[in-house]
Formats: structure tokens, sequence, C-alpha cells
């Protein structure tokens, strides 16, 4: 069998993973005439998979050459491998620079601690307390590291913490509970909820009396890291 190794380097970057084409514009671009290859099938650590784009649009393989090219995104997600494009340098940046070296668990993710101002905590109470029985402030105290806590803001739905590549919203209500989706096991032991309503995929999880939610909304963040995230979502220590 491949190992994860040999599997990550025959996938090709294409535009699955951020940015748009403005980013590849350049002198080192090649034109060439290739297939899309819709016959290859995948499986995951045993299980059928079929890759699909940050929208939930189906993807196929591309054949060029007799070399088959695999979509790097949906594949280091299905493998839960850390992958980020550094617009600085062009380059993909897969397993230890995008802050893991762990197969397949990702329990080597570097996390770094939300430390909270005193103003921040008294605006996470108070956007807390806007809620009737839902006064009870929690937050999430660990983030990806080189990732930076914005705000707080409260809302109908809930109560939201915006950091750069990070969007917590801490609500009484399941919005999962519609969606088909794949469950998987936090570190903490705690069962949560993948599924993608618009171009977005959005992890939730049931934490005492109410439902939290993350995201990347610049898609910078990976599955992996969002979950080991995740799992440091906690009462507020005053």
């Amino acid at each position: 069998m491949k190992s994860k190794k040999m599997i990550i380097a025959t996938m090709v970057f294409g535009m699955a993973v951020t940015g748009s084409a403005g980013v590849y514009a350049g002198t080192n671009m090649q034109k060439i005439s290739a297939f899309l290859n819709h016959s290859i099938g995948f499986k995951v650590n045993g299980s059928a998979y079929k890759p699909v784009d940050n929208k939930g649009n189906a993807m196929a393989a591309i054949t060029y050459k007799d070399t088959t090219y695999l979509p790097v995104r949906a594949m280091a997600d299905a493998l839960k491998i850390p992958v980020t494009f550094d617009p600085a340098t062009n380059q993909v940046v897969l397993g230890t620079g995008a802050g893991t070296t762990a197969p397949g668990n990702g329990s080597s993710i570097s996390l770094a601690a939300v430390t909270y101002t005193h103003a921040q905590k008294e605006a996470i109470t108070k956007a807390f307390a806007e809620f009737d029985g839902f006064e009870t402030a929690y937050a999430p105290y660990q983030m990806i590291s080189g990732d930076v806590f914005q705000k707080v803001a409260g809302s109908g739905d809930g109560v939201t913490f915006l950091f750069n590549h990070m969007r917590v919203n801490i609500s009484p209500r399941d919005y999962a509970y519609d969606y088909k989706g794949d469950m998987v096991k936090l570190s903490n032991g705690t069962e949560a909820k993948w599924y993608t309503p618009s171009d977005e995929a959005l992890l939730t999880f049931k934490l005492d009396d109410r439902y939290v939610t993350l995201s990347s909304p610049d898609h910078t963040l990976s599955k992996a890291q969002l979950e080991k995230a995740a799992a440091q979502v906690a009462k507020l220590n005053k």
C-alpha cells in the first residue's frame, strides 16, 4: 500500500487550496493538454471516498502523460493533513510547515493559548447575557499557532468569536441537524459533525446546553486543525 507521503507526492495543487488564478500568473506557468479522468475511484483507509471542492462539487483526477494527479485540498482533508498556500513564496505547504507531522490524527498540530484581556472577558460575558437561560459564558481557549483573536460579537444566532483564520459560533440551536455529514471524534472524546451547507465546511458539536460550530472562512485551516481547536472550547474563566 502506498504511504501518505507517496500519495501526497502525486497531488496537483490546481485551484483547490485557496486564492484565485491571479496567484499563479507568471512566467513559470506552462500550458498543457490533459484529461479529467472520471473512471478513477478512491478509497481512504479502506472506505470509498469522493473528493469534492469547497463548494461540495465532485472533483476528478487529472491524467497527463500516463501520470495521475489528484486534488490536493480534497485529499489532504480526507487524510487529515493540513495544507495551506503561502503566496509570499508561491508554495503549497503540506504537513510540518502547516502545523503537523502526525499521520492521520493531527496529534502534533501546534496550538497556541488564547489569552483574553479583562475588557474582552467583559465583552464575552455581556454577549452571552443577552440570551435568557444561556448566560453562562463559554470561549475557545486554544487557536492554531499563528492565528490571532480579533473580537467577539453577539447576534440572534448566538455568540461568535472571530479570529484571522477561524470562526467559532456558540449557539443554543443545533444548525447541523438538518444536514447530512460525517461524524468524527474530537481528542477529548466528544462526537462532532462535519457538513457543508454552502461553500464553507462547518464542524458542530454539543457542549453542555449549547452547540459549538467552527469553520475557517478563508479556507486556511484544515479539518484536522479545526478539530484540534474545537476540543479546547470551555466555560469562560473569569
